[in-house]
């Protein structure tokens, strides 16, 4: 065929039947003439194909629920990652919360070391000087018991002091103490065997007699209660001027009173100068019972002997307020203030020598 020849056309195809009526010309075939009509080959390739899509099937399925699984534990991880960040973020501030408490209890804990250094240094300092507070008091202690003796004669008060001296020196168990807790007590048996004055008392008695002065009754009054007038007894018969001329005669028989005072002369005073003798004896009594809280008994005495003249002289001796009165002033003029009371100067020279010795062996 050359070149130049046209090429025929292909011929039309024949109008192909409809699909149903293509359908129905083919020739039925039953299952038994299909399975004749197919080869061997033709079978093994089938089964090999529907074994390799059964397989292609199996694997899908299970690469699916493999991926559904896989995405699940995925969301779960990604679930259990938050949670995780929200754990590890609360983790994180807690640490620093801790870590800025930490700081704060290092300083606190540094302080505190401070403190306890000081604290040792104090109580060391405190320890070593406790001694020497001790005596220092018990010196204080003496010395008050001093002073009681010396200003006032107080043997209670200064008795207080040494017992209050001994048991400091008892708490603080020393054996070198031994000597000066001896010598304190023999202060002490020395004050309780001593006399003791009750001033108190003393002054009470004394402002008894100051207050009875003005009941006492001078030499030239008439006597209150013994020689008062007595009324004339009346006789039931007596006429009426027999007892008018009684009574006249016992009025004339009040008006002259014959009296043995015992004494030369009566000094008669005016009432100006009763008062002021009065009130002189009260100052005399008052300066005794100064010179009694003084424990001064010369001029206890002397004013005391004094008021016993005054009291003498002036006053009616055979009353008996003023006999009482001069009973109870002669007791008080009996009285002895002046006691050997005990020295007390060695036990507190030798609590100062103890004391300094200590100080010098601490330095």
């Amino acid at each position: 065929m050359s070149m130049s020849e046209p090429t025929p056309l292909p011929a039309e195809p024949a109008a192909l039947p409809p699909p149903a009526a293509a359908l129905s010309a083919l020739p039925k075939l039953s299952v038994a003439e299909f399975f004749t009509r197919v080869s061997i080959s033709q079978m093994t390739m089938a089964l090999i194909v529907a074994v390799f899509l059964w397989q292609w099937l199996d694997g899908h399925q299970t690469l699916n629920g493999m991926q559904q699984e896989l995405a699940k534990k995925i969301a779960e991880m990604d679930g259990s990652s938050k949670a995780n960040q929200l754990l590890l973020t609360r983790s994180q501030e807690e640490v620093r919360e801790l870590s800025s408490k930490l700081v704060g209890l290092e300083a606190r804990y540094t302080e505190a070391q401070s403190q306890r250094a000081a604290l040792e240094n104090l109580y060391h300092d405190l320890s070593s000087s406790r001694d020497e507070t001790a005596l220092a008091e018990v010196e204080q202690l003496l010395m008050i018991a001093t002073q009681q003796l010396q200003l006032s004669s107080n043997i209670k008060a200064a008795l207080i002091a040494l017992q209050s001296a001994d048991a400091r020196l008892e708490r603080m168990n020393l054996p070198a103490l031994a000597v000066l807790r001896k010598s304190i007590g023999n202060d002490i048996a020395k004050l309780r065997a001593s006399p003791d004055v009750d001033l108190p008392t003393l002054s009470a008695r004394l402002d008894s007699l100051i207050v009875s002065v003005d009941e006492l009754p001078l030499v030239y009054q008439p006597a209150r209660a013994t020689q008062s007038s007595q009324p004339t007894s009346v006789t039931p018969n007596e006429s009426t001027w027999r007892q008018l001329l009684s009574e006249i005669w016992h009025e004339a028989k009040q008006l002259i009173r014959i009296e043995n005072t015992g004494k030369t002369e009566i000094p008669l005073l005016p009432p100006s100068q009763e008062f002021f003798l009065r009130e002189n004896l009260k100052l005399r009594l008052l300066t005794a019972r100064l010179a009694l809280l003084a424990h001064d008994e010369t001029n206890f005495k002397q004013e005391l002997k004094t008021v016993q003249r005054w009291i003498m002289r002036y006053f009616d001796t055979q009353s008996l307020t003023t006999g009482n009165w001069l009973t109870e002033q002669q007791k008080l003029a009996a009285t002895t203030l002046n006691i050997e009371l005990p020295d007390l100067d060695p036990s507190l020279q030798a609590v100062r020598n103890y004391r300094l010795s200590r100080e010098k062996a601490a330095r």
